[in-house]
């Protein structure tokens, strides 16, 4: 018979969901509770959460500030790689699951904890991605996941105990929630309730870091976003550090109406679900990020990552960071990111972001072999022998089809 865990690091947010989770792990699991609660740039005030923390009698809280380590150890590498789930999401929940979950585990190791929890509802995604992190990490690790186990399966369930164990309840909180919404410095994302009819357009009080584009100004904004090895270093020349980066672009792009998403998207668990998401510092850095590669990346090098970036994308959706798999294509990318140097200029107007140039001290552009003038660089009468080359096989088709009397 397995033993019961006896002390639990739980991802704990403060909001009713983890509260209630915390007093259930006490009352219901008899365990040592502590509390982990992650800065990610979600713009919340977290002292709050320490207090509430307190109040159900926790004594080791842990409040950590990992915005520069989330931007630079995981926003960067993903970015590295262009990455885009079913062609649109920049994946900002996702890839914020494996750092959450790194440092979770380094708690567990550091208070002698044996289990960790975690918050996310049996239907999602966020189940799989915890969770695949937690093994990967620690295989030994217990993990208590309260949605799969509880019976507190409805909002009037959570609620009544909630008063029932004299957990705070905000006002907004008692009957349905418009949506549950998930932030941090990438994005944030906005889903279920209101949203969940698909045919109907979200209303605009669901976005919070965005103005809409008809409210955004009517005059352009022109930025340069600078890179070192494939990862934004500067804004109009100015170093900055990752975090602060990427605070800055959000501001950009936010008061220009850039990075609203409607995504009606496939979940690893089989179900399709509509988010809205809103990533304005990061629609910026993946345009960015393009046109900086054009100019200093080779073609073959270009298409072949291209190619693998579904395939990046989808692991980091499903929750395989630390997979061999994702690892092995981060090093292809890092790779080729050795030479994308240089700065980008864009033009941020009414929700759209435009590359209006680049310049690279590595750059691949040749205006002699180019230009439309003359020039000293190019035979153009070369291009024949070129194409009848690859014209060749073309032709032996078509002659076959013909003589086999196939119309072509």
């Amino acid at each position: 018979m397995t033993a019961h865990p006896k002390k639990v690091v739980l991802a704990y947010s403060g909001g009713l969901d983890t509260s209630i989770i915390l007093k259930w792990l006490q009352e219901e699991k008899g365990c040592e509770v502590v509390t982990f609660t992650a800065d990610l740039g979600q713009g919340e005030e977290l002292e709050p959460v320490r207090r509430k923390a307190e109040a159900h009698g926790v004594k080791e809280i842990f409040i950590d500030d990992l915005r520069e380590e989330f931007v630079a150890d995981f926003v960067f590498p993903m970015f590295r790689a262009n990455a885009l789930y079913e062609g649109l999401y920049l994946l900002g929940t996702s890839i914020a699951r494996p750092l959450i979950s790194k440092r979770q585990i380094e708690i567990a190791h550091q208070v002698g904890a044996d289990a960790v929890c975690h918050g996310a509802t049996g239907k999602g995604n966020d189940q799989v991605r915890f969770e695949l992190a937690y093994y990967a990490l620690d295989p030994s690790i217990k993990v208590i996941a309260p949605w799969r186990e509880w019976e507190l399966n409805s909002r009037t369930k959570l609620i009544e105990y909630a008063e029932k164990h004299n957990i705070e309840i905000a006002t907004d909180k008692r009957g349905e929630a418009p949506f549950s919404v998930d932030a941090n410095l990438l994005h944030t994302s906005s889903e279920g309730k209101a949203l969940e009819d698909p045919a109907q357009e979200a209303p605009e009080f669901v976005y919070q870091r965005t103005v809409s584009p008809e409210a955004a100004p009517d005059k352009a904004t022109y930025i340069e976003v600078g890179f070192e090895r494939g990862d934004a270093c500067s804004i109009n020349g100015v170093a900055m550090s990752p975090a602060t980066l990427l605070t800055r672009l959000n501001e950009l792009g936010g008061a220009n109406g850039i990075g609203r998403l409607d995504l009606l998207e496939n979940r690893f668990v089989g179900m399709k679900s509509r988010g809205i998401y809103e990533t304005p510092g990061g629609t910026i850095l993946l345009m960015a990020h393009r046109g900086i590669e054009q100019i200093t990346m080779d073609k073959g090098a270009m298409h072949l990552k291209d190619e693998l970036m579904p395939k990046y994308a989808e692991l980091v959706y499903n929750g395989y960071w630390y997979s061999p798999e994702r690892e092995m294509l981060q090093a292809a990318i890092d790779k080729s990111q050795e030479m994308v140097t240089g700065s980008v200029r864009l033009k941020l107007y009414k929700g759209n972001c435009d590359i209006v140039g680049r310049t690279s001290p590595y750059s691949l552009y040749s205006q002699e072999h180019v230009t439309f003038e003359e020039d000293d660089v190019y035979d153009q009468a070369d291009a024949g022998g070129f194409i009848k080359i690859n014209a060749l096989r073309l032709r032996l088709l078509s002659a076959r089809d013909r003589k086999a009397g196939r119309n072509t």
